[in-house]
């Protein structure tokens, strides 16, 4: 039996593209490695009580966009949002991301899913998150969050 060009091009691209949502042990690219690298900064930084350095994941710019329970606008509000939100070591807990999927949509533009995890005292919150990231001036930052 011939299986058609298109039916094995159409087959092929769909396991590949389940075979994408696992976390590879290995980044499939240097410009994943530099991802991973800004949001393992992140993490650090969360882990430190260092709201300031987690904030230097995210672009300086007014066009920033946050959403969460509501959206905020720009990188000085985001910073804002999150001194209020966690404003100690004890709110903050510790912090771990899980990445289900580096989705590069453009040479310069990534889109990473993933699960947050706070561990505190009191409680654990989880939920996922959406980022866009983009290359701008040679370095990749977050440009868009929404995380839930």
């Amino acid at each position: 039996m011939k299986v058609s060009h298109r039916l094995f091009v159409a087959i092929s691209s769909v396991l590949l593209s389940a075979s994408s949502c696992s976390q590879p042990s290995q980044p499939a690219s240097a410009d994943e490695a530099l991802i991973r690298q800004v949001l393992a900064a992140q993490e650090k930084a969360w882990n430190e009580g260092n709201i300031d350095g987690f904030m230097e994941g995210y672009w300086k710019s007014d066009s920033l966009q946050f959403v969460g329970t509501k959206i905020t606008r720009g990188w000085t509000a985001t910073l804002e949002r999150y001194k209020t939100s966690y404003p100690d070591r004890a709110a903050m807990g510790t912090l771990r991301f899980e990445f289900f999927r580096f989705a590069f949509v453009a040479a310069d533009t990534c889109l990473v899913t993933g699960r947050y995890t706070l561990k505190r005292d009191a409680d654990e919150p989880t939920g996922l998150f959406t980022l866009v990231l983009k290359k701008i001036e040679g370095k990749w930052v977050i440009v868009y969050d929404h995380t839930s």
